[in-house]
């Protein structure tokens, strides 16, 4: 979509080039389509280029807009320093083995049971207190061992 004609210089040269086209179609029936095509391109272009460089005027002129709702650096949590990771590494290894074996057990876990947590312990728990609805339980520590206790328990 072309933008607004705003300024009086655009509205001048819009205003000369539509009665310039308006003047041209009595002679103009006397040419051929290719010369009627001609002159149409022309006046097309010319207007065009007015708009362009109104466009660029418009756009030097101003001011760099810095947007602060987005982030400029990202971070990431690493799932071992999560509330739901130091818990879990509290465990002694035969209570880490029998939340992953129950995990597997329910449907959420299908990794090796090792006792060690990993994305695959992680999303298992991680989906486990969705499904409960602990999700929001898993934000601290405290929450994390309720949701533990629950599997072991």
């Amino acid at each position: 979509m072309l933008p607004p004609v705003k300024t009086a210089k655009t509205t001048l040269i819009a205003a000369l080039t539509a009665a310039a086209i308006a003047a041209i179609p009595a002679p103009a029936l006397a040419w051929g389509e290719r010369e009627q095509g001609f002159v149409a391109g022309i006046a097309t272009t010319v207007i065009i280029n007015e708009i362009i460089k109104n466009e660029r005027k418009r756009r030097e002129a101003a001011p760099e807009v810095i947007y602060l709702d987005t982030p400029r650096h990202t971070t990431t949590t690493s799932i071992y320093r999560t509330p739901a990771g130091r818990t879990f590494q509290s465990y002694s290894l035969s209570e880490r083995k029998a939340i992953q074996r129950n995990l597997r057990a329910w449907g959420y876990y299908s990794g090796r049971i090792d006792g060690s947590f990993g994305p695959g312990t992680y999303n298992a728990v991680v989906s486990y207190a969705r499904d409960e609805g602990y999700a929001r339980s898993l934000n601290s520590t405290a929450g994390a061992y309720g949701v533990y206790d629950s599997l072991i328990f």
